[in-house]
């Protein structure tokens, strides 16, 4: 989400950082009009991103030749797609990691020209090792780049800058550094992108744009820094909230708290912030929040997605949201996509000449999704699996990961199956999750299971009756569900491979307590929904 704030310094030149707020306001009207023009004018030319995608590659080929794995590979200014795609191995972080570990000592030129000074540290939404992930000046001048265009996709898309005209405040992680200690060469810092964006603004616009302010967003104690935001904000002209729902709810319900003070309770944020007009958030699905969030927002806030990534920002929303999400072709990123038909995490050594350029995806395919980024990461595997949902206009839907899938029986469910299955067995109901995950229930005959099952972990939020429905009719819900949206999942029921689901309702808490426990709590950290074995399923059991 910090990757839209540090866009905003695209608005500001060193000169500017001295004007009075009158003045900057009125350059960024000026200029936040003039280029929201131009981008809904570019948004109207599909075939864009097919010539902006050829600059990419052509641009990132000829930097990459300048440095250890470019060489080694045999790129350079003039390398075509094809020998890109015959050339170069796909890899994910671990392939990397070597590299990256000679970046980290101060070494020069090995996946990028020059040196890199910041890490992006990210776990990702597995239990897997911390990542280091080289945010370079190419990577801060995409995240500047992306940002912005996509809050000027917005603009676009509701016919106004209005949004630019007062203070943008980002539910961020930490965004203090910690200093490598690898590095002996020359100052180089470690943390979450967040932070790394937020150093990088100019002081202009921190001052008179970017929220809740460098000191509390240093802050790693979160209950205390939702504290301090409403302290600091309740009483400022905000007309941007961004971050997770379910913070941004905590955040709600605090912000309010603080402006009743002495009077009548707000009923909504846009009582307390008559001009906020658009919430950003991304992520994480928004279905199973968007009422309570309605609610605690205002009606007429508007929503608007985006599709970030410790290692790039990839897409973003440009029209009503049952259309996917604009794929970003011309902020620095080159994609590649792999039919998920032929994943195989073992054996992407032998793949890469199965990946696809834009050019050649189709619709209602899934893909994983392949980066190449101005950090040098090149062919490189992020693990999520996104859908076109149009390829004349390029528009997409993130579905799941490639690690975070159901097919322990081979019924082959993705994260989004998951997720619809179960927001329309609450609308059904009236219940509000808090929280979820699934794992396999494997064949175990002391505990008379002859057949594998799905175990869904719930944690209920609200109600609208007295009492939740069962665990066995929550059950049953989701099983039908499952059966409309999957038919592998379908096959597998009714072919009696599949036994029927179990629901455990869990108190609350539960989910914080893994959260916290894996270093997951706060910020843009998220629970992961779904995995085929149960080493999460298994400490939720212990916590329970």
């Amino acid at each position: 989400m910090n990757s839209i704030a540090a866009s905003l310094s695209a608005l500001a030149s060193p000169g500017q950082q001295s004007r009075v707020p009158g003045f900057a306001r009125g350059v960024l009207a000026a200029g936040t009009h003039f280029l929201g023009a131009r981008t809904a004018r570019r948004l109207r030319d599909g075939r864009a991103a097919i010539r902006d995608q050829n600059r990419t590659l052509a641009h990132l080929c000829a930097r990459l030749a300048r440095t250890a794995y470019g060489r080694a590979h045999g790129l350079d200014s003039q390398t075509s797609y094809t020998r890109f795609r015959d050339s170069v191995p796909l890899q994910t972080y671990e392939g990397f990691l070597p590299f990256i570990e000679r970046m980290k000592t101060g070494e020069t030129d090995v996946l990028w020209p020059g040196r890199c000074s910041f890490y992006a540290v990210s776990s990702g939404t597995t239990a897997g090792r911390t990542k280091y992930l080289p945010v370079t000046d190419g990577m801060l001048a995409h995240f500047r780049k992306a940002g912005l265009d996509s809050l000027l996709y917005y603009t676009a898309r509701v016919g106004h800058t209005g949004v630019f005209r007062g203070r943008h405040l980002f539910l961020g992680g930490s965004t203090t550094l910690a200093r490598l200690e690898e590095c002996k060469r020359f100052p180089a810092c470690a943390g979450d992108l967040s932070g790394i964006t937020a150093v990088n603004l100019p002081g202009w616009v921190e001052r008179f744009l970017y929220e809740p302010g460098r000191s509390i967003a240093q802050m790693a104690d979160w209950p205390a820094k939702i504290q301090a935001i409403a302290e600091r904000t309740w009483n400022r002209d905000i007309t941007l909230l961004a971050g997770i729902p379910s913070w941004v709810l905590i955040l709600a319900e605090a912000v309010k708290a603080r402006a009743s003070t002495g009077k009548a309770r707000p009923a909504d944020l846009r009582d307390v912030w008559p001009n906020l007009e658009c919430l950003v958030h991304g992520g994480v699905p928004i279905s199973p929040f968007r009422d309570e969030l309605r609610a605690q927002l205002g009606r007429d806030v508007n929503f608007h997605e985006v599709y970030p990534a410790s290692e790039g920002f990839i897409a973003t929303q440009d029209a009503e949201a049952a259309l996917g999400l604009r794929l970003m072709t011309d902020a620095g990123l080159f994609f590649e996509f792999l039919p998920m038909e032929d994943y195989d995490d073992a054996g992407l050594a032998r793949l890469g000449p199965r990946a696809m350029p834009l050019e050649a995806v189709r619709a209602g395919v899934d893909y994983a999704l392949v980066l190449s980024t101005p950090a040098g990461l090149t062919r490189y595997v992020i693990g999520d699996v996104v859908r076109f949902l149009s390829t004349d206009i390029p528009r997409l839907i993130y579905v799941g990961r490639t690690a975070l899938q159901l097919s322990a029986f081979g019924e082959h469910v993705i994260e989004k199956e998951l997720t619809d299955a179960l927001l329309a067995v609450c609308r059904r109901h009236g219940l509000t999750i808090a929280n979820f995950h699934v794992a396999p229930l494997f064949v175990d005959a002391d505990a008379g299971r002859r057949r594998g099952a799905h175990e869904w972990w719930l944690e209920l939020k609200s109600c609208d009756g007295a009492e939740p429905p069962s665990c066995p009719l929550i059950a049953a819900g989701l099983d039908a569900e499952l059966q409309r949206l999957n038919d592998d999942y379908e096959a597998k029921r009714k072919g009696g491979g599949l036994d029927s689901p179990a629901v455990r309702l869990v108190k609350p808490g539960v989910f914080e307590h893994w959260l916290r426990g894996n270093g997951k709590w706060g910020g843009q950290s998220k629970m992961p929904r779904c995995r085929s074995d149960r080493l999460i399923a298994d400490e939720l059991t212990k916590l329970a």
